[in-house]
């Protein structure tokens, strides 16, 4: 695929969301929500219709607005979401996060996962985060293991170990 074809498949497929936010300061919450959907080429009634069902009541109007931490994930999450993807790949969605709104944002994942049917792929170091999750998968010195319910399988170099 080139790089128009990939970016299309991103889009439309994988939802993004990162430790930082990324989000854009100059545009409204239900902006930043929607603009997954302006490069989908969505109507323009899609964007907004799409955006209430991600975003929180009480997201304030502007991401400026918003308490650093979990309003602006809560903002950033709504977007990952809003071109309901396949996929959604959060990169340490918590570490920003005081530990209480870390749970809450990890049992949104974790909720979603099980009641939308959501393949969520979330990269964290936090263990409290791994506790909440059906699998788990573990890179160490670039070698991958698995195991079930969130407990991580240990894998030295000679071979899996007890986890």
């Amino acid at each position: 695929m080139g790089d128009r074809e990939l970016s299309g498949l991103r889009n439309a497929s994988i939802g993004f969301v990162s430790q930082s936010f990324h989000l854009l300061p100059r545009l409204r919450v239900r902006e930043n929500v929607s603009l997954p959907l302006a490069y989908h080429g969505a109507p323009g009634a899609a964007p907004a219709r799409c955006s209430r069902r991600w975003a929180w009541p009480t997201a304030p109007t502007t991401v400026t607005a918003s308490s650093p931490g979990v309003s602006c994930q809560r903002v950033a999450i709504a977007r990952a979401l809003v071109g309901e993807p396949d996929i959604l790949l959060a990169d340490e969605p918590t570490g920003a996060l005081d530990p209480n709104t870390g749970a809450e944002i990890t049992r949104l994942i974790v909720g979603l996962n099980q009641t939308e049917r959501l393949t969520a792929v979330i990269i964290t170091h936090d263990r409290s985060v791994v506790r909440q999750c059906a699998r788990c998968a573990h890179i160490s010195d670039g070698v991958l293991s698995e195991a079930a319910h969130g407990r991580p399988a240990v894998r030295t170099r000679d071979g899996p170990a007890a986890g």
